[in-house]
């Protein structure tokens, strides 16, 4: 066999990044390294501290804007507590469950009855398909009852379950006596109004506590961007890219992981273009593409008459000469595009509810307003980001990439101030 090492294809030293791990999102940093977090860890511990005593837990619910930390001191308040129960002779586990991923009861259940067997001798078999959520909810209270003496439950993104049954289930495995392990469940989501979406009874037997995370502000960012420092080669970042990177993710609401993400996609740029050290122009360069990722994911479980009524709205903030739109106006143009690619349109109601998700998700923000006593009250609708990222996202979907230019739009603006320009958004794609 040839022998590789030296292979010009393959380089044995990365000259930009030093340890790529501490910018991955879900990494969990060591406890010096997590800024300006000591009263929201203290908060947590202080929850479910108890079940590193042997005792029962509180079950938590964590609130907050993305990337204001709450995953992570979820994961490393979890650590710590199982930790500290090993050393009082306790076994505590630990499960995270995604639940933008696992985002139905039975995908959630066959993920923890997974991973307790994987942290476990379990030996009986754990179909991954064919069965139902009673199956794997069984298969997890045997594995806690002959392997654990408690657990910690981390939904993130709890909100996207499709229902909260989970939460009865786990509230109440004890008192039904399906397990005499104690379970502990942190919940995470960035809806503060998830509450009120759960079941009169899920709410009352999950019976918890509510914290909120605020955002970082502009001096945490900068001191938790130059703890990630070390994730590149001595030397390759110019100055000023950290403070970039900081002042941008401060101004999208003290955003974290959305700075970690900047930072990463820089470094990626520059190993990519060649060049010998990251500066501000590569920090720019990857803020767009972050922002369009982030769109993408956003939009990544809409409907496609979702992404035209985006696309839509888009073509409307680009071209015109204002930053809200009503429905109806939004609407008419949808329907002009939807002529163009050969696609049937849905109802102006339906398209309405198709906003409405949009906002839900944090792409779009409307707000109720009083048109007067001749108009009456009305939506209207503007995006929360750059019009031409939104472009490029919706693009991104391949039933999507002929999607029309401006310029073969109908033009539905009315008089002369009001008209749009012509111009061609084919520039953004």
């Amino acid at each position: 066999m040839a022998d590789q090492a030296g292979d010009p294809l393959f380089q044995s030293h990365d000259p930009i990044f030093n340890r790529k791990e501490l910018l991955h999102v879900g990494h969990v940093p060591e406890e010096d390294r997590i800024v300006g977090r000591d009263d929201e860890i203290e908060s947590v511990a202080a929850e479910v501290g108890a079940i590193t005593r042997g005792d029962p837990p509180n079950n938590v619910m964590i609130y907050g804007k993305t990337g204001t930390g709450k995953s992570l001191i979820s994961r490393h308040v979890a650590t710590r507590a199982q930790s500290a129960a090993r050393g009082n002779e306790i076994d505590c586990g630990v499960l995270y469950v995604d639940c933008s991923e696992a985002n139905t009861e039975t995908r959630a259940t066959r993920q923890m009855a997974l991973s307790l067997k994987e942290q476990t001798g379990y030996e009986e078999n754990i179909p991954v398909r064919g069965v139902g959520t009673m199956e794997y909810y069984q298969h997890i209270w045997e594995i806690l009852e002959d392997f654990f003496d408690a657990v910690i439950v981390i939904l993130d993104e709890i909100d996207k379950l499709d229902n909260s049954n989970i939460l009865m289930q786990l509230s109440r495995a004890r008192e039904a006596r399906k397990t005499s392990a104690y379970i502990g469940v942190i919940g995470i989501s960035n809806k503060v109004k998830y509450r009120e979406t759960l079941d009169e009874r899920i709410d009352s037997s999950f019976g918890h506590r509510e914290l909120f995370f605020h955002p970082y502000d502009a001096s945490q960012l900068r001191e938790i961007m130059r703890n990630r420092e070390d994730a590149f080669q001595p030397g390759v970042l110019e100055d000023g890219t950290i403070e970039l990177c900081a002042a941008l993710a401060a101004k999208k609401h003290g955003d974290a992981r959305k700075a970690i993400e900047i930072l990463k996609e820089a470094g990626e740029l520059a190993r990519r273009t060649g060049s010998e050290g990251v500066a501000e122009t590569h920090i720019k360069q990857a803020q767009e593409v972050a922002e369009i990722n982030r769109i993408e994911e956003l939009t990544s479980g809409a409907t496609v008459h979702a992404k035209l009524a985006l696309y839509a709205l888009a073509s409307h903030i680009i071209t015109g000469e204002r930053e809200t739109y009503k429905t109806r106006e939004i609407y008419e143009r949808y329907v002009d595009i939807c002529e163009l690619v050969a696609t049937d349109p849905i109802t102006e109601n339906g398209l309405y509810r198709q906003l409405k998700e949009q906002a839900f998700l944090g792409v779009i923000e409307s707000e109720k307003t009083g048109g007067g006593r001749s108009q009456g009250s009305y939506l209207l609708h503007r995006l929360v980001t750059d019009p031409k990222h939104i472009v490029k996202a919706v693009r991104r979907d391949s039933s999507l990439e002929e999607l029309p230019p401006y310029d073969r739009l109908a033009d539905s603006g009315g008089g002369a101030a009001g008209r749009d320009r012509d111009v061609d958004l084919s520039s953004f794609s």
